[in-house]
């Protein structure tokens, strides 16, 4: 964190309360950005050295040197998926664990299906059935066959599977199609089978670790958990595993107009949409996330509010309340003297949308918090530059950010974007035609606009106007 403080907020508050799933209404902001200034430094001391503003970067650098990564702990296969690996994995054991048949058939020596035809089938005597996970296998001597299912061990002494379908099934007819339930044909498994094609030695038969070999790295730290590497653990046998834990990220969104999607709006008020987008950007990003219903514009209401959810917490987002209005409570809230454990820095960034920004760590645990701005544009748009990476640096990750390209403007007309602002434009990403058009207008109120776009156009400060065909920087969304 940077040294200058806009605020400091000592003196920790009564004990957090024991029930993390308290809930207050739910809501949106719609806070407004303040123009931006020309000149010199501003005289508010919550500015930064450039033109009054702090940079992007100077703000998420702030960001990053305050997050450290969650502590490892050990999970649970299915409670680990999503999280990140910290250690190497060794397979103990080889996979599979034996030679076994990757068809349903039947299982023979080589010598005693040699030029077999249609014509002039090899006729075998069948000596039993291997099932996947039998055990006493039978020994396939010359002259004999073993009817075997799909992952039953190779039986000693055949050298190769014949698929059903090379051979009559044991009905003395035609080519077969299939087996018959051991249950409902319990003689299937004796009498003789004539085979109808030749086979090569280990003809479908998996070998034993042809997948992987004892010994061999399974997975290596720093792998993040999905479907197929849980599945490679158990297959190996591990039921536990020491990984970070996906974060907890609680998103708090503030406003007295805002009402839960479903209910009935009044005059002057709107649905709550911050709250439900920047969970679902947590989760997205491969946090669990908790949603708290929308707080009015009352301080000691909020303040409530942090100091509960606390307990469940290693990131706090907030959206709205952040900019200079009488009615910003989030502001108000963490710039109380005495309240919470911990520091808050409320600054202004040279950046479009999102210009209001707040940033600090409460409690006693030093949880981390991000003030957002309440416009729907503007809150998306910081989660993604600050929130997220925040978020991937708890879970351990070295990889923060979304993928960057480069890509030329589609457009009708030029762009242009305010002098000494980063700005970010929703648009539509062509990767084929290396394009990207933009989506809507820059307004931070353009939600519709947002959610029918895939990537954010990026215009440096010093660019004031982006001409069709010029080449931009393009953040992909997804």
């Amino acid at each position: 964190m940077s040294a200058r403080r806009c605020s400091t907020l000592s003196s920790s508050t009564a004990p957090a309360s024991s029930d993390p799933s308290h809930e207050v209404p739910s809501g949106e902001d719609l806070s407004r950005e303040e123009p931006s200034r020309e000149g010199g430094l501003s005289q508010d001391p919550c500015d930064g050295p450039s033109r009054g503003l702090w940079s992007v970067d100077g703000h998420l650098d702030d960001i990053l040197a305050t997050v450290s990564p969650l502590e490892p702990i050990e999970l649970q296969l299915p409670d680990a998926q999503g999280c990140v690996l910290v250690e190497d994995v060794t397979v103990p054991v080889a996979l599979p664990p034996f030679d076994n048949s990757s068809m349903d058939g039947y299982a023979v020596r080589v010598a005693d299906v040699a030029g077999a035809t249609e014509e002039y089938p090899a006729v075998l005597t069948v000596i039993g059935d291997v099932a996947a996970g039998a055990g006493g296998l039978p020994v396939v001597g010359p002259g004999q066959a073993a009817r075997i299912m799909t992952g039953a061990p190779l039986p000693p002494g055949a050298e190769a599977v014949v698929p059903v379908e090379w051979t009559d099934g044991g009905t003395g007819g035609g080519a077969a199609s299939g087996m018959r339930a051991a249950s409902a044909a319990p003689e299937g498994a004796g009498g003789e089978v004539r085979v109808h094609r030749a086979a090569e030695a280990r003809a479908h038969v998996r070998a034993r670790g042809s997948d992987v070999q004892a010994g061999d790295l399974a997975l290596e730290a720093g792998t993040v958990l999905g479907p197929p590497q849980i599945g490679l653990l158990a297959a190996i046998g591990r039921g536990t595993v020491r990984v970070r834990p996906r974060p907890r990220v609680v998103v708090i969104s503030t406003g007295s107009e805002l009402v839960q999607p479903g209910g009935e709006l009044g005059e002057g008020q709107i649905y709550d949409s911050n709250s439900f987008a920047l969970a679902a950007a947590a989760r997205d990003a491969g946090a669990i996330a908790y949603r708290v219903g929308a707080v009015t514009d009352d301080a000691e209401t909020l303040r409530a509010t942090i100091e509960d959810q606390l307990i469940r917490a290693d990131l706090l987002v907030t959206t709205g309340g952040v900019s200079v209005g009488a009615y910003d409570v989030v502001k108000e809230a963490l710039t109380t003297e005495g309240q919470f454990e911990g520091q808050v820095d409320f600054r202004k960034l040279a950046m479009q949308p999102g210009k209001p920004q707040g940033f600090g760590t409460i409690g006693p645990e030093h949880t981390p918090l991000l003030a957002l701005p309440g416009n729907p544009v503007s809150s998306y748009v910081s989660f993604e530059l600050f929130v997220r990476p925040a978020i991937r640096a708890l879970m351990g990750l070295d990889d923060l950010h979304r993928p960057r390209v480069t890509a030329a403007l589609k457009a009708d007309k030029a762009l242009t974007s305010p002098s000494g602002r980063r700005q970010f434009l929703r648009g539509t990403y062509d990767a084929e035609s290396g394009t990207v058009t933009p989506v809507g207008g820059a307004g931070s109120h353009l939600i519709a606009a947002l959610a029918h776009a895939d990537a954010l156009l990026v215009v440096p400060e010093e660019v004031t106007e982006v001409a069709p065909g010029s080449t931009l920087e393009v953040v992909l969304l997804g």
